[in-house]
């Protein structure tokens, strides 16, 4: 049987991740409600807004690797 994860998954969950916090650090209107990340040296960029855009990068994660899976790229 076949890995289900392997190093080429987890740079594209990472990418995917990494894509989506660059958008919503922009993108998201309303932001810095909570306290700020200070480890990330984001100015604005809080805790529900990391969540929100990680969330999100999971889900686009997710749909990329599925679908390279199912053209057989990986």
């Amino acid at each position: 049987m076949e890995s289900m994860w392997s190093i080429q998954v987890a740079i594209i969950m990472i990418f995917c991740n990494l894509f989506t916090i660059g958008i919503g650090r922009y993108a998201i209107k309303v932001r810095g409600l909570g306290a700020s990340i200070p480890v990330l040296g984001l100015e604005g960029l809080g805790l529900p807004e990391l969540l929100a855009t990680t969330s999100l990068g999971h889900i686009i994660g997710a749909g990329t690797i599925l679908g390279l899976r199912s053209i057989q790229y990986l």
